[in-house]
């Protein structure tokens, strides 16, 4: 799927030169930086060869994730630029990426921050992980493909995207965002920072990371939850554990509103997703074939001479996800995929797996398998699952569905009508 909504999606801002003094319109929700990083993040001719953008595994509709259901329904993975390359894992949302801190082992000797779902984005590089990132997809083969920093900047002078969605050109806005002559192909590195850093400043702003949930309207006393909604909260906050490791408690960076994140890592004990397309990828790019593991932050930590002696403590786990849009989605029968590998297809599902992983039998030691059912598959990583927060939670089936009822209103864009009734 080619992502081709930008010219539907509301552009909050236009700037207009007037000589070299700037006027931005009376709406404006975007700064300059934001709004050069929104026209990099729809352009479909940053690619080689052209055709996908950012938004083509980060669209808007679905909370910033994967868009394509008839993708989520299967691997999960989205195709790139080259047509039969894929990569390994499901598109994680882009939304309220920004917060994450730089990736650091804190005082407990857990590992905290970074992005991608193993939290090779460090930020140690450009000093938030989100822009870390952002310069990821345009250089790898399996995604947007470009040879070369170079090759980025060079698309990105000969690109009119940001002038006819806009009126402004991508040398006008560099310009205004980071002063003349910045948008400079003989100073390729510099320049490929500053599209990252453009990209990471549209993916921290209002329009991408809104905090605008039904949930924050109840926070903030605009609106009242219902009565299966209140009962989902609070065992989300209890019983269920799930506010372990997504808290509903603010983690400052200037905001009170909770992130439903502590950019922790951790292995749940997830089952391989068996139609993940990169098990038949080339051996150029997956050497082992259907035997690949995906053993998340512990690879990356493997290939860090300073945190290699932590790798094995942390195979399997991967990055804490932000539950933020969550359920967001064009329509309700539109469907979306969760987790790392996209080995589940809806809330429910996802919350009887947390549910009931350690009370029910494997499915390969059940001679008529029904997964969620009477078994579950066993986990693509066997070592540190998580056996103390999830697994055996004792919760009805009218609990899981009050946690899928508060999973319900974390999706932005809610408009309070007035107070909801049970």
């Amino acid at each position: 799927m080619r992502f081709t909504k930008i010219l539907s999606y509301p552009m909050a801002i236009v700037l207009t030169a007037a000589g070299t003094a700037w006027e931005a319109r009376a709406d404006m929700a975007l700064t300059s930086k934001e709004l050069l990083g929104k026209a990099l993040f729809f352009d479909t001719g940053l690619s080689t060869p052209p055709g996908q953008a950012c938004a083509d595994c980060h669209g808007p509709d679905v909370g910033w994730t994967g868009p394509d259901q008839d993708i989520n329904l299967h691997g999960g993975v989205y195709e790139g630029a080259v047509k039969t390359r894929f990569g390994n894992r499901k598109p994680p949302s882009a939304a309220y990426a920004s917060f994450s801190p730089i990736f650091h082992r804190d005082e407990t000797g857990n590992f905290v921050g970074g992005n991608f779902w193993d939290g090779r984005a460090t930020g140690e590089k450009l000093g938030t992980p989100v822009a870390d990132q952002a310069q990821g997809p345009f250089l790898n083969p399996l995604e947007q493909n470009n040879s070369s920093p170079l090759d980025v900047c060079q698309k990105v002078v000969a690109s009119n995207f940001a002038g006819q969605i806009t009126g402004v050109s991508y040398s006008d806005l560099f310009t205004h965002s980071f002063g003349p002559g910045s948008l400079d192909c003989n100073n390729p590195l510099d320049t490929y920072d500053r599209i990252a850093l453009a990209i990471a400043a549209y993916e921290a702003s209002s329009e991408v990371s809104s905090f605008s949930s039904k949930y924050d309207a109840y926070l903030k006393g605009r609106t009242t939850l219902t009565k299966q909604e209140r009962k989902g909260l609070a065992l989300f906050e209890g019983k269920a554990k799930c506010s372990n490791c997504h808290t509903t408690k603010g983690l400052g960076h200037g905001r009170s509103l909770p992130l439903l994140t502590d950019f922790t890592y951790e292995n749940i004990g997830v089952p391989k997703n068996s139609e993940n397309p990169f098990y038949n990828m080339p051996a150029e790019y997956n050497p082992k074939g259907i035997t690949w593991l995906d053993i998340g932050l512990g690879g990356f930590l493997a290939n860090r001479p300073d945190f290699s002696q932590y790798a094995d403590a942390n195979k399997g786990k991967q990055k804490v996800p932000t539950l933020r849009n969550v359920d967001k989605r064009p329509s309700l029968v539109h469907l979306k995929a969760y987790m790392h590998n996209a080995a589940f297809k809806s809330l429910k599902e996802v919350v009887h797996f947390y549910n009931t992983r350690d009370m029910l039998s494997g499915c390969d030691e059940n001679s008529q398998p029904k997964p969620g059912i009477n078994c579950w598959p066993a986990p693509e990583v066997a070592t540190n699952v998580n056996r103390t927060e999830m697994g055996d939670l004792n919760l009805s089936d009218e609990d899981e569905d009050a946690i899928v009822a508060f999973l319900r209103t974390l999706s932005d864009g809610f408009q309070p009508t007035g107070h909801d009734s049970d």
